[in-house]
């Protein structure tokens, strides 16, 4: 019996086998799609290069031009806002936030940045509460930390800042010989 149903086993596979469905994976297609599109959003900068803050070392880059003039917060040893010392980073680093519903906040930045915004409105004419258009770059050290430049960010997009930029230094490309 067992040579029979083998046979009838092997019979039927082979009758089916023609209906086998192929199968084809785009995850990693996507993926790549995705890589693309990102890296080509994210290297694309325009303007005007805006002058590095004293003591921060900038990480270098050789795609694209330079970035637009604007407001400036510096992160190397001491955190400057348009050229003024806010605070070390040490200190920024180790901050505790004022607000439960925004535990990333850094309590004597978010204060300089919300003057900030606030004199920038009065300067134009804004209402309290109106929009802020004017972009802020920061400056991040290269060595700076990834947890610390989300804490700059989020405290700026809450000062009111919502045009947020990263500066790198240009770099010319090497030119390679034949």
């Amino acid at each position: 019996m067992s040579r029979m149903r083998d046979a009838r086993q092997a019979r039927r596979a082979a009758t089916f086998a023609k209906f086998r469905v192929t199968q084809l994976n785009l995850v990693p297609l996507v993926d790549t799609f995705v890589s693309i599109v990102f890296f080509a959003l994210t290297t694309q900068t325009v303007g005007e290069l805006a002058p590095v803050v004293p003591g921060v070392n900038l990480p270098e880059t050789s795609v694209g031009t330079t970035a637009f003039s604007q407001l400036t917060l510096g992160v190397g040893a001491t955190v400057t806002l348009a050229g003024r010392p806010v605070m070390s980073t040490l200190d920024a680093a180790t901050a505790a936030s004022d607000d439960p519903e925004q535990p990333l906040l850094i309590p004597l930045l978010h204060r300089e940045m919300r003057r900030m915004a606030d004199s920038l409105r009065t300067a134009r004419g804004l209402a309290r509460d109106a929009a802020l258009d004017v972009p802020l770059a920061i400056q991040g050290d290269r060595t700076m930390r990834y947890d610390l430049l989300s804490r700059f960010m989020q405290t700026a997009r809450s000062a009111g800042f919502t045009r947020i930029s990263l500066q790198v230094q240009y770099a010319a490309p090497e030119t390679r010989g034949p």
